[in-house]
């Protein structure tokens, strides 16, 4: 017999060998039907899978994370099944689930697929799931694996068998489809109701631009057709927000092909909101006691070897830059973290100076791969609110508090309510990809969630999901249409004081260690404002939007009343513009509401005479007549 533990500490006992699907129909057959997957100590497995000895056990449906993921990989092979039946001699890559989906790299040979045979492709996909085949994994020796795709002539899969050691293979079969895989997968395919492939697009092999150039089809999949019809409803909507659609229309920002991909210029509008959000959070971090620095745009190799950053990022990194002097070889900067060590380290500090909080918008580099650029939110350069506190250990719990209490007050600030604190651990059966000694790991991980608990936080805890120099807590938004976004962070260090040979004298006249933070409440410029722009649709708020109203003057012959008012109201500190052009006020009303410019302000004998404005509010119309000291007032009372 073993014991089972459920997330809420119920203890139940079951004979050896229960898989989690007997388990959910030993508490009710509805529970049963929706499970899709179980984690099992912490690791997702099939939900058949025989559990040998006591365990941990949460049984997992579409309402978890891991379930859809589950789900959306078992999509990806019934499509690689699809498609093998339709194109037969295709060879696969790989097919994960990625964050709404899943996609599959498939090298077609002498065939083509484009969006005009997706349709094709679903029809024979929902053929398949109605079959009702199960997901079947069973273990294989690495030269079985072998010899198999040696058959398929599947050099693909031969070559990521290469990289897996004999005993750790899986392979997985549903109906006619066989492939290696690890898992795990949902029980069978007809839990697949509705299917809708998006998109084929080109992807090099390993992601590598010395590779093949293999074909990749996108899809997304749901339990209910009612879902897969709002999901792309949200689609349609989300298209309509596309930053960087609505980042041309309101001139905010551009790329251009000569300055480099993945490299943003901010136009004149783009920068005065980003310099208002900015002034916004220097303003706050004064007043909490932050120091603000500026750390140059490159560095020594040597420093990021220091910091451990060279090692973890320097195949992501751009080409080293050469000096005319033999050996010297500077980067330009992945991270700000490095110089901020080094202004920590440029002379002594007591333990009375402590804490230290030190600031910058600081832009760092990362050479992403072209297929990964996204407009704002995936970049080559970009600019993070980055801030180093260096404490003692008995102040880290409050210093840690106080960056929580910063990072909501913006999120709350930007009017995103709805956010998830993720506590970011490291993968305790991967330790190499992290720096640092057991007993430092610990003692962050622990100080994070001690502190999140002190205030009653709501998080959820992701292995693997931390930096590589310490553990950290993200704050993963929800937009206006429900997708999530991981932002703000806040991480606890204590490697990287080791690493630079970090020290404070104490009262006991003796050196110590500081111990780090690093925070970021907006992460990145670029990203935050690509979210804030789709999340509002463009229309900000009044406090930071570009330009709080437009004058739309009736004719030429109340341009210079315009002006008047014009003045005034900069006076007062608003911002707007007057929309001079020979077009007809309900041409220049239509034109400044796709501008998303909140108010206007029409400019007739009618106000001249009664030195007045007539206001009317995007998206709502008229609002009445008043001054334009009143119009200020009532500006200044929203903001």
């Amino acid at each position: 017999m073993i014991h089972i533990t459920f997330p809420d500490g119920n203890v139940r006992t079951y004979e050896e060998g229960i898989t989690a699907m007997e388990i959910a129909k030993s508490i009710s057959e509805g529970l049963a039907r929706n499970v899709l997957a179980a984690k099992i100590n912490g690791e997702v497995w099939d939900a058949s899978r025989p559990i040998t000895e006591d365990a941990a056990v949460q049984l997992l449906t579409w309402n978890d994370k891991e379930g859809k993921s589950t789900f959306w990989h078992s999509s990806a092979h019934l499509m690689a099944e699809a498609l093998e039946t339709l194109y037969p001699g295709v060879k696969f890559g790989i097919g994960p689930s990625i964050e709404t989906g899943f996609y599959y790299d498939i090298d077609t040979g002498d065939q083509s697929i484009s969006l005009d045979d997706l349709p094709k492709i679903e029809a024979k996909m929902k053929e398949l799931a109605s079959l009702k085949s199960e997901y079947q994994r069973s273990e294989v020796s690495k030269a079985d694996a072998i010899s198999y795709f040696t058959e398929k002539n599947d050099e693909y899969k031969l070559e990521l068998i290469d990289d897996l050691e004999d005993g750790s293979i899986t392979f997985y079969q549903q109906g006619g489809f066989t492939d290696l895989c690890r898992g795990p997968h949902i029980p069978d395919t007809s839990k697949i109701k509705a299917i809708k492939l998006t998109n084929v697009a080109g992807a090099y092999w390993r992601g590598d631009e010395s590779r093949k150039m293999m074909t990749r089809i996108y899809g997304v999949t749901f339990p209910k057709k009612k879902e897969l019809t709002e999901y792309l409803e949200m689609v349609e909507e989300a298209k309509k927000r596309d930053h960087r659609k609505l980042g041309a229309e309101l001139e905010l920002f551009m790329f251009s092909d000569k300055v480099g991909a993945g490299l943003p210029i901010w136009l004149p509008k783009g920068t005065a909101l980003r310099t208002r959000l900015e002034d916004f959070l220097k303003e706050e971090q004064l007043r909490r006691g932050y120091m603000p620095v500026i750390t140059p745009h490159i560095g020594k190799k040597d420093l990021y070897v220091t910091s451990g950053h060279y090692e973890k990022y320097g195949e992501d990194s751009f080409q080293p830059i050469n000096t005319p002097r033999e050996g010297e070889t500077f980067l330009l900067k992945p991270m700000n973290c490095p110089h901020h060590c080094e202004i920590y380290a440029h002379r002594p500090h007591s333990y009375r100076e402590l804490p230290l909080r030190i600031a910058e918008f600081g832009t760092v580099y990362r050479y992403e791969q072209s297929g990964e650029l996204h407009g704002l939110t995936r970049v080559r350069g970009f600019t993070q609110d980055d801030a180093h506190i260096f404490c003692t250990t008995d102040q880290l719990k409050e210093e840690f508090l106080n960056v929580l209490d910063l990072t909501t007050h913006v999120l709350e600030k930007l009017s995103f309510k709805n956010y998830t604190a993720q506590i970011s651990l490291r993968d305790p059966n991967n330790k190499e990809k992290y720096i640092g000694s057991d007993e430092n790991w610990d003692r962050a991980e622990q100080a994070i969630i001690d502190a999140t608990r002190e205030v009653n936080l709501e998080t959820v805890v992701e292995l693997g999901e931390a930096a590589f120099y310490g553990p950290k807590l993200d704050f993963m938004i929800k937009d206006a249409l429900g997708r999530s976004w991981q932002l703000g962070t806040i991480q606890v260090d204590y490697n990287l004081p080791e690493r630079f040979d970090l020290t404070y004298v104490g009262a006991d006249n003796a050196p110590h260690r500081p111990v780090m933070i690093h925070r970021a409440p907006f992460g990145s410029m670029e990203r935050f404002i690509g979210v804030l722009i789709e999340h509002t649709a463009g229309k900000f708020p009044l406090w930071l939007t570009p330009e709080q109203f437009a004058i739309l003057p009736l004719s030429d012959n109340y341009l210079d009343y315009s002006k008047e008012i014009l003045s005034t109201l900069t006076t007062l500190g608003l911002r707007g513009y007057i929309d001079d052009r020979t077009e007809s006020v309900g041409r220049k009303i239509r034109d400044t509401e796709l501008k998303k410019v909140p108010y206007m302000l029409i400019v007739g004998e009618k106000e001249e005479s009664a030195k007045e404005v007539s206001v009317r509010k995007q998206g709502e119309g008229d609002q009445g007549s008043m001054s334009a000291t009143q119009f200020a007032d009532f500006i200044n009372s929203q903001l």
